[in-house]
This record gives structure tokens, C-alpha cells and sequence, in this order.
């Protein structure tokens, strides 16, 4: 009785956070009308309906809420019992969900994990690359990479990168047409590669900072990206001004593709945080991998 009521108790809290029996019967690897069967036997058992279903979406009734409420923290309990059992066995291993930036991921967080997953075989990491603002509880994930100025003062946040600068850039024949800006006042008089923001949907305002006055400037250009990639591309194909991440470009600048304007107007600021809510013990997998990304001067 326990170990079936068990079954269908993880079944439910699989199609609840799927909000699919499609995407849950696909996680769990079983057929979608031996999840649905599963599903009808607990709401039997139990003599309440856990779930409303329409043709379009699933969702949990307040009966369904309240047993999520009860269940998901027991069996993260459980997880990290485990995961300790494991450990003690010689063998890190568990399931760690991070959600990241595209610079962040690229610049710092997989050239970490790395080395790491390979010392680690059995710890298995889900990386979800996203450039907006994510709610990491929400989403489910262990934990996020955030600039350490937009972390929120209920997480815990450990540093994992160095102190980072932006750079104004531009292709030496956009600039050998279109002049050298000297103040960010100038860039109204250019083509600027912007950039759309993904949680606001606005477009990034660029930001200075000069003797400790702060400068926003909105810009215009023939191009607007939301990927770093994209506006890597135009740039070096002299469609504009850029302003993007100073490590992303020190190549390009080195070799003369691409050249720095503004330098001056752009001090350093604090890098990149991992940050998770707050926990009194963590699965030993995740205390490993918060010591690797740990940053040390």
C-alpha cells in the first residue's frame, strides 16, 4: 500500500510541475494513459480530485496545492539523506539544476565546471541558459549566476568570478567614417548595436560612470539583438558601436579587429555570484560544486 501510494504521490508531483501529462509521461519514460491510470487510482484512494484538467493545461486544485506544500519538502529531506548516504559511501553523485546568463555560462560558470564534472562523474548537472531575470525557486532550479548588484538580499550569495568592466567597441573602418566618440554624449551621433532587454522587453540603456557620477545613455542603431553572440558578429562586421563584456573582446582588440573607445567612462564593477536560497545543510554534490566555483584572488 505504501510503496504504491509512494509511486503515485512522485507520479502527481511530476504532472504538477510539468503542467503536462505529455512532458511528465516523457520525464518518467512510461506511456501517457498509464499516467493518467496512475493518477485516477490516488484521486480514488484518496476520494479527491488533485488535479483540473482541459484540453489545454493541468493544474492542482487547492487540495492538490496544500499535498505539494506537504510532500516537496519531505522529499527534498529525502534527497539530501540520501545524497549523505552516498557521500559516506566514498561517492559524490546527486542532480544539481542551475540557471545562468549567456556570458555568465560562457565566461566563467562552464569553464568551472569542467574540471569539475570530470573529478565528479556521478554528480549530474542541468544547465538552463537564460538572460532574464529568473526566478530560481520558481523555476526549481538549486540555483542561479546573477551580477552581484541585482542579487536579492534573501539569497545567499557566493562570488565566482572576478571584478568585470564593459567596453564600448568598434570595427577600425566604422570608426575611420563615422569618427571616434570622446564622451558617451557623442553616441547620439552613431550607429550603436543595441540590445533587447528579456524581462522588461525594453532596450538596455548603456551605462558609464566617470569620478563617481553614474551616466545612462540610450542609444540607436539599425540593429537590436538579445543575444551577446549576435551583437559579437555585427560589430566586427562594422554595422555599429557595441558595448559588451571587456573579456569578450580583449582578443579582437589585441589584434586590432576591433578598437576600445570610451575606456575612461567605464570602471570596473563587481562580477558574477552563484546564489541560492537559504539553506542550514546542503546535498554534499552541491557543497562540492558551490567550493569549485568558489573565486579566489
Amino acid at each position: 500500500m505504501l510503496k504504491e501510494n509512494f509511486n503515485e504521490l512522485l507520479t502527481f508531483l511530476m504532472v504538477a510541475r510539468e503542467k503536462s501529462f505529455t512532458k511528465a509521461a516523457a520525464k518518467l519514460g512510461v506511456s501517457q494513459s498509464s499516467l493518467s491510470h496512475s493518477i485516477k487510482a490516488l484521486e480514488a484512494r484518496l476520494n479527491m480530485r488533485l488535479l483540473t484538467r482541459t484540453t489545454r493545461s493541468v493544474a492542482p486544485t487547492e487540495i492538490g496545492e496544500r499535498l505539494i506544500a506537504c510532500l516537496e519538502p519531505r522529499l527534498a529531506d529525502l534527497e539530501q539523506e540520501l545524497a549523505s548516504v552516498i557521500q559516506l559511501n566514498g561517492i559524490a553523485a546527486g542532480n544539481i539544476r542551475l540557471s545562468a546568463g549567456e556570458h555568465a555560462a560562457r565566461s566563467v560558470l562552464w569553464p568551472k565546471l569542467k574540471p569539475f564534472l570530470l573529478a565528479y562523474p556521478q554528480i549530474n548537472v542541468e544547465l538552463e541558459v537564460d538572460n532574464g531575470f529568473v526566478n530560481i525557486v520558481d523555476g526549481r532550479f538549486d540555483a542561479g549566476i546573477r551580477l552581484g548588484e541585482s542579487i536579492h538580499k534573501d539569497m545567499v550569495a557566493v562570488r565566482i568570478g572576478p571584478d568585470m568592466r564593459m567596453a564600448v567597441v568598434g570595427a577600425p573602418g566604422y570608426l575611420a567614417v563615422n569618427g571616434v566618440p570622446e564622451t558617451p554624449h557623442d553616441l547620439q551621433h552613431h550607429r550603436c548595436i543595441n540590445m533587447r532587454l528579456p524581462t522588461a522587453g525594453g532596450l538596455y540603456h548603456w551605462e558609464f560612470e566617470k569620478e563617481g557620477k553614474p551616466l545612462r545613455v540610450r542609444v540607436e542603431g539599425q540593429l537590436t539583438f538579445n543575444l551577446l553572440s549576435e551583437r559579437m558578429d555585427a560589430v566586427l562586421s562594422g554595422f555599429g558601436l557595441a558595448c559588451v563584456p571587456e573579456d569578450m573582446v580583449q582578443n579582437e582588440i589585441k589584434s586590432g579587429a576591433l578598437v576600445q573607445v570610451l575606456a575612461a567612462w567605464c570602471p570596473a564593477f563587481p562580477g558574477y555570484y552563484l546564489y541560492y536560497p537559504s539553506r542550514k545543510q546542503h546535498p554534499p554534490a552541491f557543497a562540492l560544486m558551490i567550493e569549485a566555483l568558489r573565486y579566489t584572488e
